[in-house]
This record gives C-alpha cells, structure tokens and sequence, in this order.
C-alpha cells in the first residue's frame, strides 16, 4: 500500500496528460490500485514502472472511450481544470505541461500518440519502455512520437508571456468581469479575442466559440448577473445566491479566475495572453468538471 502511495501523485499526473479528466484520471488510479493490491510485491522488479505502465495502458483504453463519448457532447469540451498551486502537494507531477490550451491540442492527437507524446515529452521515459506500455515496436513508437510532436508544434499556441504580466491582466480582468466594467473588458481584449466556454449542457454556456470584443464583453456581463447566478446554483440543487466571491487561483499551471458561490466554485476562467492582450478565453462551467475543485 505505501508503496502504491509513494507514486499516486506521479500515476495521477500520467492519467490525467493523457485523459485531461480529473474524474477519469481518478479512476484509472483507482483501477491501478485494485490491480497493484492483488500482485506479488515482491515479484515485481521496478514498482515505478510497473505502476505507470498499469496506469497508461488503463489511461489509453478510458481515452478511447471518452473519446466516442464526447462527440455527442453538448456544446464546446473543455478539460477539466485543476489546481497547481504550490502547496497543493497531491499535485506535485501536475506542475508543468497541463495547460488547457496544451491539452486541447493533445485531444486532436490518436490515443496512441498521446500516450507516447505524454509519456516522453512530459516524463521522458525512454522509448524501450514506452514501446512496452502501448504494445508496438520501438521503431513504430519513435514514428507515433514524431507525429504527435509535430502535430502538437504546428497547433499549439504559442504566447510568449511573461508570467507577472499574465497574472497582471489576469487581475484586470477579474475586477472587470466582477465590475460589470463593459468598456474595461474590451480595452482588455484583442480586437479578434475568441472565447469557448464548457456548460456540457448543464450551466448556460455558448454552444459555439464567440469572437470579437464586444461580442465576448456583452456574453460575460450577460451571464454575470444574479438571476443567471441563481439559476445556475439551482441548477446544482442549491437554492439562493449565497457567498458570491471571485477570486485569483492557480490552475493549469496559470492565473486564473475562479467565481464561486455557496461554498462551490461556479466558474473558472482561463485566459491566453498576446502582445498585451487577451486573445482567447477558456470558460468551464460544467458543475461536472469543477466540483473537485475549492472556492478561492
């Protein structure tokens, strides 16, 4: 069991590059666990690899699942967000490459490819061993590698900001949004600013990216108003607009903002910044995808 413990938060890490579902990840650990309880312990070699090997190909057979699932999903996916503040020490191995502009590429990428993408480009394991965990040939694995590298270097956005200024404008936009400030939001934004937003059909949420400044100004301060607030918590079971904060949190390894209500986080807002400016806005509202996370 200790031994299990020791790399829940690595196996953890593993499943949730490769499925970007808390949930999932948690059951695939979950899963690993069940299979590391019921071996030899003594019989295995390399505990580490043996768990993460368990792990990915538990990981790769969820994904191709999810993955048919979410095709009839209702409106936008989004990842899951999850916290990587520093002293959220569960998710340690989540420090660094889970930013949600990052795994929504990895979601256009074959489960296999991810696997190996996650696995040696997050991990560095060597290609021996990841040829092992996706049953394929060391030289088949290379070529899914290179592809998904490629693949993920011609999709990936490419901000290069500096992270006191992400979380500057950050900050701005959340006294804006909590403001009702139309004009300070769009003097925020890129003139051609797009914001998805994830409600999986359970919050209000748009259907489809919106884009333009004073289109995504006028959506946000639209759905920022206590009756939407209220209908959303009873849309959750909770009656009343009860403790309503927004606040500054780290999630994905970036600033971003957080609204809750009654002891629930409602909202989380992600923001990629260019030239100074606020160029795309990830919104999860999905009570599904942010139930695991704390009010700020």
């Amino acid at each position: 069991m200790s031994t299990f413990e020791d790399h829940r938060s690595l196996l953890t890490g593993v499943a949730y590059r490769i499925l970007g579902s808390v949930a999932d990840a948690e059951d695939v650990v979950q899963e690993a666990w069940l299979r590391w309880s019921g071996v030899d312990e003594a019989a295995v070699g390399d505990p580490k690899a043996y768990l993460v090997r368990v792990t990915s190909r538990l990981a790769i057979d969820r994904l191709r699942w999810a993955k048919s699932r979410r095709e009839s999903y209702v409106g936008p996916w989004l990842p899951e967000p999850i916290s990587t503040a520093p002293d959220v020490a569960e998710h340690a191995e989540l420090a660094e490459s889970v930013e949600l502009a990052l795994l929504l590429v990895l979601e256009t990428l074959s489960p296999l490819e991810r696997a190996v993408f996650v696995l040696r480009e997050a991990f560095d394991l060597p290609f021996t061993e990841i040829a092992e965990i996706i049953g394929r040939a060391e030289p088949a694995t290379r070529q899914l590698a290179r592809r998904a590298r490629d693949h993920v270097r011609e999709r990936r956005p490419r901000f290069d900001v500096d992270s006191q200024e992400r979380r500057r404008i950050t900050e701005r936009f959340i006294s804006a949004s909590a403001e009702g400030d139309l004009d300070g939001l769009i003097e925020l934004f890129a003139s051609d600013v797009t914001m998805v937003s994830d409600g999986g059909g359970k919050a209000r949420a748009a259907l489809r990216a919106i884009t333009g400044a004073g289109n995504v100004s006028r959506w946000l301060l639209s759905i920022n108003t206590p009756a939407n607030i209220a209908a959303f918590m009873a849309s959750i079971g909770m009656s009343g607009i009860s403790d309503l904060s927004v606040g500054l949190a780290t999630m994905n390894n970036a600033p971003a903002m957080v609204m809750s209500a009654g002891g629930r986080v409602i909202t989380v807002a992600s923001l990629l910044i260019s030239d100074g400016k606020i160029a795309t806005i990830y919104l999860i509202a999905n009570p599904e995808k942010i139930a695991h996370l704390e009010p700020v």
